[in-house]
Order: C-alpha cells, then structure tokens, then sequence
C-alpha cells in the first residue's frame, strides 16, 4: 500500500474512521475486483495530493465482512468520505479522478 494509505478492518473501523477528527476517505475492495484495482492508482495519488486535510484508505471487504454489511456496500469498488464520523458523500464504481476530487472538495 502507498505511504499515506490506511488499512482499516472492522477491527479499527471505529477508532481509525469514526472516531476521527480528519475527514476520511474509505475505498471497499476486494482483490479478485479487476475495478478496484482500476481505481487503486487514482485513489493513492488523492491520498498524497491530500495528506494533511483528508485521510485515505482501504477495507478488504472479504477480510473485514461487517463493517461493508453495516454501511449497506452492495457493489465494489465503493468509496465513502466520513466527516465527524458520518457518512458524508459514497461514490460506487470507476470514476475520474476529477469527480473523486469533487467529492473530496465538498466533504472538507
């Protein structure tokens, strides 16, 4: 994983995103997702451009099963901001890194 990505599970779900102060950034994937890893190189660059004003990571939603049930994640990849432990903006499949933005933008 890039530098300033986080691994959540549904182990530190809770503290790392919810109880966070920093807007965070959750991409749900799973490795045999040929669109997760499309979109991998979009999201790790955001996490660098970012760093300081929003948090970035990943949950491997076949490692972690309850934390994707719990946030109703039906298709992958699936990206929800949280701010003040909320879900604040998801946004479900490929996009630009233009719309990925935009949806960053308004969630800080």
């Amino acid at each position: 994983m890039a530098g300033n990505m986080i691994d959540f599970t549904d182990q530190n779900f809770e503290s790392e995103v919810i109880g966070s102060d920093t807007p965070t950034m959750v991409d749900f994937w799973a490795e045999w997702c040929a669109p997760c890893k499309m979109i991998a190189p979009t999201v790790e660059a955001l996490a660098d451009e970012y760093e300081g004003k929003i948090r970035v990571g990943k949950l491997n939603i076949d490692e972690n099963p309850s934390t994707p049930t719990k946030f109703g994640i039906r298709g992958i990849p699936t990206l929800i901001i949280f701010k003040g432990g909320q879900p604040v903006n998801q946004i479900v499949g490929v996009k630009s890194k233009a719309e990925l933005k935009k949806a960053i933008e308004s969630a800080i």
